[in-house]
This record gives structure tokens, sequence and C-alpha cells, in this order.
């Protein structure tokens, strides 16, 4: 059900740029019309440009005008598959709510289906903002 999504990932994976650590990783996102986006780690050298697959399918997507989700797919050479960031988990649960996460191995040929509330359990959100508008 979800292999087209996970190839996609994985396709994905191979225009990382991780000259640093060497840990490449790529992700997909689909809307719930069946649109896959996909993105790409891409490091810096000052590490804190660095920005994450997740993040990078997640923006292009949004930059397309879609705003709803329903599965993200995130492949790694890793032995086991590997989370998201807390920065993605973050900006996924903002954007998409507790959608299906697909955490992806290539190296063990390991597939988790874990939902993005079991990776955030108690996340920030707009429940926190007072609902008034100050001027």
């Amino acid at each position: 059900m979800f292999n087209d999504l996970i190839t996609a990932a994985m396709r994905a994976r191979d225009n990382a740029v991780a000259p640093f650590s060497g840990f490449k990783v790529g992700a997909a996102i689909e809307t719930p019309s069946g649109r896959v986006f996909t993105g790409c780690n891409i490091e810096n050298e000052s590490l804190g440009l660095t920005v994450c697959a997740e993040r990078v399918a997640l923006w292009k997507a949004l930059s397309e005008g879609e705003r709803e989700f329903t599965t993200i797919a995130v492949a790694t050479d890793a032995e086991t598959p590997a989370t998201p960031c807390g920065a993605c988990r973050q900006l996924l649960w903002e954007y998409c709510g507790n959608i299906t996460v697909l955490l992806h191995s290539i190296r063990g040929g390991a597939t988790l289906n874990i939902p993005l509330a079991d990776l955030l359990p108690r996340p920030f959100g707009r429940s926190y903002f007072s609902t008034g508008k100050s001027d």
C-alpha cells in the first residue's frame, strides 16, 4: 500500500548532499489527492543552515499550495529505521497533524508505520496561544 511512497523517498535520497555527515535521507509526503512531494537533506559547512529531507518535502508541498497531508515516508541507509529530528517532528505536527510516518531502512529492509503523535507525544501548538487579538 505504501510501497510507491517509500520508493519515492528512496529515490529522493539519491539527491541528498551530505558531505559532512555522510548520512543521506530522502522523504516523500503525500496529499489526500495522491500528489507526492519529495525532498532530501542538504548539508552546509556551518551545519546550522543544513535542512532535513522531511522539511524540504513539506516546504515544497506548502509552496505549491497544498495544505492537507496523509503520510510521509522517510528513507535512510541506517541499519534500523531512523526517525525525524525534533524540529521536523514539530513542523510536521504543525502543518500535517497526526499523519502516518513511514520509516524505512534501506540497509535493514525494515519499515515502521508510526502515527506522528507517537513520535511527538506532547506537541507545542496553537492551543497554547491566546485566542484574543492584540493591536
